[in-house]
C-alpha cells in the first residue's frame, strides 16, 4: 500500500492526512497482483471520495455531532470519516470494510493522524446495526443492489435511535426523502469523478411518524 500511494494533506480539512494514489489503474493492477485476483475491486481505500469528504468537512464544522460518542464508520475505505470523527472528539470509533487492503489503509492513515481506529473486516450488513451513537456512511449509493441493502440497514439503525450521517455527491441510487444537513464543494480527483470539484452533501434520516426511505 505504501509503495503505490503518497501521504498528502486532504484539501479543506486542516491537518488531516491520507495515503492517496494518483492513478487508479496503476493501483488497481498492483492490487490484482497482490491479492492474486483477476477481478479485484476498485481500490476505494486509496482515495478520498466526495461523500466521505463531505462528512469530514461537516464534522470539522459540527464536532458536537460526535464529541464523546461511540461512532461506527461503515464501508470505511481509507478511514477518512473515522479519522475525522476522532479528530472531532469522538469517544471511540470502529470502522468496517470487507476489503483486506482497507484494513491496512485505515491502520496506516490512523497512525499518520495520531489516532486509533478499531477495525472489523467483515460485512456488518449481515448483522443488526451495532450499538453506537453515530453511524457514518460515505459514498454508499453508487451501485443499486448495495445501495438498497445499505439504506435499509441504515434506516434500521436510525429507527433504533442511532444518528446516521450519510455523505453523497448525488449518486444514482441516493433516495429521496432524506434530510439534508449541509452541502459542500469538495476537491476530489478526475481519476474518480467527472470534475475536480464536486458538490457533495451530508444527509440524515428523518425521524417521526410517517417517515420512510
Amino acid at each position: 500500500m505504501r509503495r503505490h500511494t503518497r501521504l498528502a494533506l486532504v484539501p479543506d480539512i486542516p491537518g488531516l492526512r491520507l495515503h492517496v494514489a494518483d492513478d487508479v489503474a496503476h493501483v488497481g493492477q498492483a492490487v490484482t497482483v497482490e491479492l492474486g485476483l483477476p477481478d479485484a475491486d476498485l481500490p476505494y481505500w486509496a482515495f478520498a471520495w466526495a461523500g466521505g469528504l463531505a462528512i469530514a468537512r461537516y464534522l470539522v464544522e459540527h464536532p458536537g455531532e460526535v464529541s464523546g460518542l461511540r461512532v461506527v464508520d461503515v464501508a470505511s475505505g481509507s478511514g477518512l470519516c473515522a479519522i475525522a470523527a476522532l479528530r472531532a472528539g469522538a469517544g471511540s470509533v470502529r470502522a468496517f470494510d470487507v476489503d483486506p487492503l482497507a484494513e491496512a489503509a485505515v491502520a496506516v492513515n490512523a497512525r499518520a493522524n495520531a489516532v486509533r481506529v478499531g477495525f472489523g473486516r467483515r460485512d456488518p450488513l449481515d448483522e443488526p446495526p451495532p450499538p453506537c451513537d453515530v453511524l457514518l456512511a460515505g459514498d454508499v449509493c453508487y451501485q443499486e443492489a448495495m445501495a438498497a441493502r445499505m439504506l435499509a440497514w441504515l434506516r434500521l439503525a436510525a429507527d433504533g435511535g442511532t444518528r446516521v450521517l450519510l455523505g453523497d455527491p448525488g449518486r444514482p441510487y441516493l433516495p429521496g426523502g432524506l434530510e439534508r444537513l449541509a452541502t459542500f464543494r469538495v476537491r476530489t480527483s478526475t481519476e474518480l469523478e467527472d470534475a475536480e470539484v464536486k458538490e457533495s452533501a451530508v444527509y440524515t434520516f428523518p425521524v417521526g411518524p410517517g417517515t420512510s426511505i
